[in-house]
């Protein structure tokens, strides 16, 4: 691979910046709208405008949801949609930074599920990073924080498990060829069926005039924030576009703090640092695959 080559996939991987800026800004919309909205019906709404969107631009560029690869789709949307479910709750529950955060141990998840899936042997980097990383999730989760607190946590750590097997997902289905707005397709008629069948169990209700703006504009700002994120896993560098993940943290706060006036510790700006480092750390293991486990 040449200089030339390496230099454009890392300019490729910029791309989750722009990804991290309109995550920020979904996350606004999404602890707005569920003043008077389930988590599913968040869901349900964010994904239907994807949907939309996605596929009236297929239509236009005359393009087809046809593949080879509908079982990776299946497994990259079924991880996907838990892990935004989750993510959604636990913003309802925690300070925005705080929920981008636990979710953001996707990079760190994202080297476990390598080891679990593909048989690679961790090496002293990554102990390192999964090391910090407990910390930091300890820290976070550190028993100062009350009952209510605790459990949306722990379920936004559960989703940055699920959100590090979905990127997991999007880089095989990167390597089989298949395009950014492809996968955002199946992900996002995966999601609207799971948030469906949710809505239908639990329970619907029409939001109002102010709730339908920030419900499309999650849908809106998630859409683009999804086809830059997958379009620097397909097209970027592994390494660049994990540690660069950790720009929506960043914005997360400033947006927490501007909107809704929160505002965290000390203790919680340590434990986030830590996680983040972590999360640098692991995107820079390369893992080679254990020839006893193959």
């Amino acid at each position: 691979m040449t200089a030339h080559t390496h230099s454009r996939a890392g300019l490729q991987s910029l791309w989750m910046v722009v990804a991290g800026l309109l995550f920020g800004a979904m996350g606004v919309c999404v602890k707005f709208a569920a003043a008077h909205n389930d988590s599913g019906e968040i869901v349900l709404w964010r994904c239907i405008v994807a949907l939309l969107v996605i596929s009236g631009m297929m239509m236009l560029r005359r393009q087809t949801p046809k593949t080879q690869h509908l079982k990776s789709h299946a497994f990259r949307s079924i991880s996907g949609f838990s892990a935004l479910f989750l993510y959604f709750y636990a913003m309802t529950q925690l300070p925005l930074a705080t929920a981008v955060t636990l979710n953001y141990t996707s990079p760190i998840f994202f080297v476990i599920w390598q080891i679990l899936l593909r048989g690679v042997r961790p090496n002293r980097l990554a102990w390192m990073a999964l090391l910090l990383g407990f910390c930091g999730v300890a820290l976070l989760l550190r028993p100062s924080v009350d009952g209510d607190n605790l459990f949306g946590a722990i379920l936004g750590l559960i989703s940055g498990s699920l959100a590090g097997l979905a990127y997991f997902h999007i880089k095989q289905l990167g390597s089989l060829g298949e395009p950014e707005w492809r996968t955002v397709f199946f992900f996002s008629l995966f999601s609207v069926v799971g948030a469906l069948a949710w809505v239908s169990w639990h329970g619907f209700h029409w939001p109002d005039s102010n709730d339908l703006i920030w419900l499309i504009g999650a849908g809106l700002f998630a859409t683009g924030a999804q086809l830059a994120l997958t379009r620097a896993y397909r097209r970027g560098k592994t390494i660049f576009s994990n540690a660069l993940a950790y720009t929506t943290v960043i914005f997360a706060s400033v947006f927490g703090w501007m909107f809704f006036g929160e505002r965290i510790d000390t203790l919680g700006w340590a434990a986030i640092g830590l996680i983040v480092l972590s999360g640098v750390i692991a995107s820079r293991i390369r893992l080679r695959p254990d020839e006893h486990r193959a």
